[in-house]
C-alpha cells in the first residue's frame, strides 16, 4: 500500500533557523494530512563543523513546536557502512570507477580550462591495475548524451542535459560518502515518496536521480520551495530580523503565531490569514506551494501574536509566563487588562513588572500633578475593592470641586508612577485595597 512519507534533514551545525522550519512544517502537514510518516534525519557527516550545541538546539525546537517526527530518526554518521556497502555495489557493477586524478592535476587543468567534466573522466573506462601511493575517488558514470529530466512539484518540468553533468564524485580519497550520494541511499532506504526541500537544491536533484536509477530505486516526487526574502527582495538576514527558531521562542513568541506565519510565507488560501493547526492540515497541498520568493514582513508576524496571545486563557498565559502568579479574579483582571496591549510574551512580562513592582515616579508627569488631587487622594480608602465594577462605580461617582482627570492624574502617578498604561479602575482591583493605600500613603509621604 502506496504510503506518504517526508523528511525533514537538518545539518547540526548551526541553529535551525525559520526557512529550515518552514520546510519541515510543509513536510509535516503532508505526512499528516495523508496518514503518512514525516521522518527527521541528522545529516551529521561533516565532522569538522558538526555541533552538539547546535544538534540540541535543533530537537529543542522541534520539541517546542510539537512538529513529531516518526521514528526512527537516523544519523548519517552512523550509516557509514551501507553509504559504502552501495558505492561498492556501482563499483561491481561498473556504473562507477576509481579515479586516480590527484588536486594538483585537477587545479592544473582548472587554470587551462573551466570545463573539467571530460578531463574528470580520464579513469571512466579505465581498466589496469590499481595506481600505487594514489588513493583514488569514487566517480559515478553520468550519461553522455540526453537529459535527466523530472517534474517538480512546484515548478513544473525541469529538464537538464546531460552536457551539464559530469562524473562527479560519489565518494572521497578516504573512503567517505559525498552529500549527494547519502541522500539519496537514505531517502531510497526510509522510502521517501516526496522530497520537499529549499530551491537551493534543485541543481542536487540531478545528481541524486542518476544514484537512484543506477541502483533501481525509486525516484520520489520533489517540490522545491522558494526562498523566504526581505522586503526588498534580498536574502534574509539578521539585521533584517530574521532570528534561529528558538531565538524567536526566547522573544516571546508563540509557537502557533510562528506556525502560522510560516505557513503563510509561501501558501495562500483565500484571504485568510490565521490558521489552526487543524486548518493547515485541511487545506495544505504542496503543490499550490507559491513559485516565487517570499518577502518576509515581521510586522505581521508581531500582529499574528498579538492574535494568539489574545485567545490564551488565564492558565494557559500563567504556563506560558512561567512567574509566580495565583490564579484568582485578580490575576484574570491583570492578565486580560494586558492582553491586548502585548504583542509579545516579554511585552506581558514588562507589562506585569510595570503594575505589580513598586513605582518609580516619572518626573514630568509628578510636577503637573495637582496640590489639590493630592489631597483628594485618602477617598480611595472609601472604596469597595469587592469588585471591579464597584471600583468603577466608587470613581465615576467621585464628587469633586475641580476636572476628575485632574484626580486621575494624581492617583495614576501615585499608583503606576508613569503616564499611560491600563485602566485605573483595573489597577486599584489587581492591586487590592491594601497596596493601592499603601501606595497612595507612600506618595504621598514623597510630596512632603
Amino acid at each position: 500500500m502506496f504510503m506518504i512519507v517526508t523528511r525533514f534533514a537538518p545539518s547540526p551545525t548551526g541553529n535551525l533557523h525559520i526557512g529550515g522550519l518552514r520546510t519541515a512544517l510543509y513536510c509535516y502537514l503532508y505526512a499528516r494530512k495523508n496518514h503518512g510518516k514525516f521522518l527527521l534525519r541528522i545529516e551529521d557527516t561533516d565532522t569538522e563543523r558538526n555541533s552538539q550545541a547546535a544538534l540540541d538546539s535543533i530537537l529543542e525546537a522541534f520539541e517546542w513546536t510539537e512538529l513529531e517526527h516518526d521514528s526512527p530518526m537516523w544519523f548519517q554518521s552512523k550509516r557509514l557502512d551501507i553509504y559504502k556497502s552501495y558505492i561498492q555495489k556501482l563499483l561491481d557493477s561498473k556504473k562507477a570507477y576509481y579515479c586516480y586524478l590527484t588536486k594538483e592535476e585537477l587545479e592544473s587543468e582548472r587554470q587551462k580550462t573551466k570545463n573539467l567534466k571530460d578531463f574528470t573522466r580520464k579513469y571512466r573506462d579505465y581498466e589496469g591495475a590499481p595506481i600505487q601511493g594514489i588513493p583514488p575517488v569514487v566517480r559515478i558514470k553520468a550519461p553522455l548524451s540526453g537529459d535527466v529530466t523530472f517534474i517538480d512539484g512546484i515548478k513544473g518540468k525541469i529538464v537538464i542535459s546531460a552536457s551539464e553533468i559530469d562524473d562527479f564524485v560519489i565518494a572521497r580519497s578516504d573512503g567517505t560518502p559525498t552529500y549527494n550520494f547519502v541522500v539519496a541511499i537514505d531517502d531510497a532506504l526510509s522510502e521517501i515518496s516526496d522530497v520537499i526541500r529549499g530551491d537551493d537544491h534543485v541543481s542536487n536533484t540531478p545528481k541524486q536521480i542518476l544514484i537512484y536509477e543506477a541502483l533501481g530505486f525509486k525516484v520520489p516526487k520533489f517540490y522545491h520551495v522558494p526562498m523566504i526574502c526581505n522586503e526588498a527582495g534580498a536574502k534574509l538576514s539578521k539585521r533584517d530580523g530574521a532570528l534561529s527558531v528558538l531565538e524567536y521562542r526566547d522573544a516571546g513568541i508563540l509557537k502557533e503565531a510562528l506556525l502560522n506565519f510560516l505557513f503563510r510565507l509561501g501558501f495562500s488560501h483565500g484571504d485568510q490569514e490565521i490558521f489552526s493547526m487543524k486548518e493547515m492540515l485541511e487545506v495544505f497541498d504542496p503543490s499550490e506551494i507559491n513559485n516565487s520568493a517570499s518577502a518576509c514582513n515581521f510586522s505581521k508576524l508581531m500582529w499574528l501574536n498579538s492574535h494568539y496571545i489574545k485567545q490564551k486563557s488565564m492558565k494557559e498565559l500563567l504556563s506560558l509566563l512561567k512567574m509566580d502568579l495565583e490564579e484568582n479574579k485578580r490575576t484574570e483582571c491583570l492578565l486580560e487588562a494586558l492582553k491586548s496591549r502585548a504583542n509579545t510574551l516579554n511585552d506581558f512580562k514588562l507589562g506585569i513588572e510595570s503594575i505589580l513592582e513598586k513605582p518609580r515616579y516619572d518626573e514630568k508627569m509628578d510636577s503637573k500633578v495637582s496640590p489639590l488631587a493630592l489631597a483628594s487622594l485618602p477617598v480611595v480608602e472609601d472604596f469597595d475593592f469587592q469588585s471591579l465594577d464597584s471600583i468603577k462605580e466608587a470613581l465615576h461617582n467621585l464628587k469633586l470641586d475641580y476636572k476628575i482627570g485632574i484626580f486621575m492624574q494624581a492617583l495614576r502617578c501615585a499608583l503606576l508612577g508613569k503616564p499611560g498604561g491600563i485602566d485605573l479602575g483595573e489597577c486599584l482591583f489587581i492591586l487590592g485595597k491594601d497596596e493601592s493605600l499603601e501606595r497612595i500613603k507612600a506618595y504621598l509621604e514623597s510630596k512632603k
